[in-house]
């Protein structure tokens, strides 16, 4: 019964058998007959299918939540008694997050639970969404993607991060002057950050000597103050103000910003440990802006 829940739960999450099966490692056809054991079980189709195309019935879409609250009782009993306060939970989060707020934000989620077990994985956001998607984590701090979510996923937003440029003190000011003289270190332009600084410059005409390219404002910094050339990053969860030999020049036109946020999946929203961490994250990037 709980096996065929859980599949249940991911075919309706992922809107397809096939990608269900994907997900949990079964074949197409076997999906298929979990999901009728179970509605032979319950006594009602929880799936409408469409030649190969398969949605939530209206039955299935009463039932979902509670089906994620059942996965999620026994996943508790597994633990032992008191199982549940001690469930681990697999945050995501970027190096800058990391690195700034994050800390903060831990201490104040202990205070309410301490017993609770956090596991924090890092990564890039393309690789922290990925894994909230396929279940591997429950929650993931990181920069809002630039495509739309799956259905099942839910996207809160905490801070507006602005990029500047930075370079060697004693650089000049005209971004188009620097450029000429110095080698440019980019962010990375596989990621979504790296490819808004990208836009950026094709928008200003601006033309850069590229010398590097990494995904971590925090390397490039320090690149920078080392001499190594010069870059525009996101500088507010960075010591960007407080870094030795940086001289930090303002961009030119609108705002170049980032938005960073958490990304969590709707099940993991019933979840009062997860509801607790978000408020603390939360609280923490107030703080940071005020």
């Amino acid at each position: 019964m709980i096996r065929n829940l859980r599949t249940f739960v991911v075919a309706a999450e992922t809107e397809s058998f096939s990608a269900a099966g994907n997900r949990l490692g079964l074949t197409q056809s076997a999906v298929s007959t979990q999901i009728r054991r179970l509605e032979e079980e319950l006594g009602y189709a929880l799936f409408d299918r469409t030649g190969k195309s398969v949605t939530l019935s209206s039955e299935g879409r009463d039932v979902l939540d509670q089906a994620a609250r059942i996965l999620e009782s026994f996943e508790g009993l597994k633990q032992g008694p008191g199982g549940t306060a001690r469930r681990v939970i697999n945050v995501g989060a970027i190096s800058t997050v990391q690195n700034s707020f994050l800390t903060k934000a831990l201490l104040r989620f202990r205070r309410e639970h301490a017993k609770a077990n956090i596991n924090i994985v890092p990564g890039t956001s393309i690789q922290l969404l990925t894994r909230v998607d396929s279940q591997d984590l429950d929650v993931a701090v990181m920069i809002k993607p630039h495509l739309g979510l799956p259905a099942d996923l839910k996207w809160l937003p905490l801070l507006q991060e602005r990029y500047v440029g930075v370079a060697p003190e004693g650089s000049p000011d005209d971004l188009g002057e620097l450029f000429r003289q110095q080698p440019f270190i980019r962010y990375d332009r596989r990621s979504h950050g790296g490819h808004l600084v990208d836009r950026f410059l094709k928008r200003h005409g601006l033309w850069t000597m590229d010398s590097i390219e990494v995904d971590e404002p925090s390397v490039i910094l320090r690149m920078v103050s080392e001499g190594l050339g010069c870059s525009i990053i996101p500088g507010e969860l960075i010591p960007v103000a407080r870094t030795a030999g940086i001289k930090v020049i303002a961009l030119p036109g609108h705002p170049l910003a980032r938005e960073i946020g958490i990304l969590i999946r709707r099940s993991a929203m019933n979840r009062q440990p997860a509801l607790a961490l978000i408020e603390s994250l939360t609280a923490e990037a107030q703080a940071m802006r005020s």
